[in-house]
Parts: structure tokens; C-alpha cells; sequence
């Protein structure tokens, strides 16, 4: 098991055992949670265990009957991926050159082909 699997069964484990601890705060019997989320109690079990052969649907059912889906569009949310982030600002452009011929030096900015674009957007706002 490579340590990015081991991390994943980990964060699984941690999610399981919250679960749970959130049924319990809720005193939830694990039957009535099970079929308020449409899954077999087993599921719930398998869940609240970290297993990571169940599905993500079945997650999400059980986070669902429990309130506490607010996060879960978070997951892979571009803003948390500071890898995708660093590899993006890797491949932006040192520089942003115009073509020269279609400014020339004495053209006042807002005639700049360019900057009026953005200043129309600007001010249709």
C-alpha cells in the first residue's frame, strides 16, 4: 500500500468514526439512520468503519440524513488544491507582449485594443 492509499484509508477511518460520533451526539439507533439514508444497516456499519469499498453515494446519504453536507461540495474544491494551484502559476507567462502593429506608442490608453475590452465588460456592470 503506497502512502497516498494509506492516507486515503486514514482520512476514511477518521470520516467513519466522525460519523458515527455524530449519530451518537444525534442518539440515533444505527437501523433508524440507516433507512432514513435508503442503505442496509450493514452499509452503515461498513461506514461508520472507514471502509473504502463502499460508495461515495452511499457517504454522502448518510452525511445527508445527518445535516452535515455543507462541506462536501468542498472536497476537491480548486481553492483546497495547492498542488493544481502551484502547477497553474508554474505555466503562467513570464511575459504578455502586445503586437506592435496594432498599437502604436502615441495611442492614448483608451483607444488600446486591449484595455477597452476590459473596460467595456467594466462598465456594463
Amino acid at each position: 500500500m503506497s502512502k497516498l492509499q494509506l492516507t486515503a484509508v486514514n482520512a476514511l477511518r477518521k470520516l467513519g468514526q466522525d460519523i458515527s460520533d455524530a449519530r451518537k451526539r444525534r442518539r440515533i439507533p444505527m437501523a433508524l439512520l440507516a433507512e432514513r439514508a435508503g442503505i442496509l444497516a450493514a452499509t452503515l456499519s461498513k461506514i461508520e468503519k472507514g471502509v473504502h469499498t463502499v460508495s461515495i453515494g452511499a457517504y454522502a446519504s448518510v452525511l445527508s440524513s445527518l445535516g452535515l453536507t455543507d462541506r462536501l461540495r468542498d472536497l476537491a474544491d480548486a481553492n483546497y488544491d495547492t498542488v493544481g494551484r502551484i502547477l497553474e502559476e508554474e505555466n503562467l507567462p513570464k511575459r504578455i507582449r502586445l503586437k506592435k502593429s496594432k498599437v502604436s506608442p502615441s495611442m492614448p490608453p483608451s483607444q488600446h485594443p486591449g484595455l477597452n475590452i476590459h473596460l467595456r465588460k467594466f462598465h456594463a456592470k
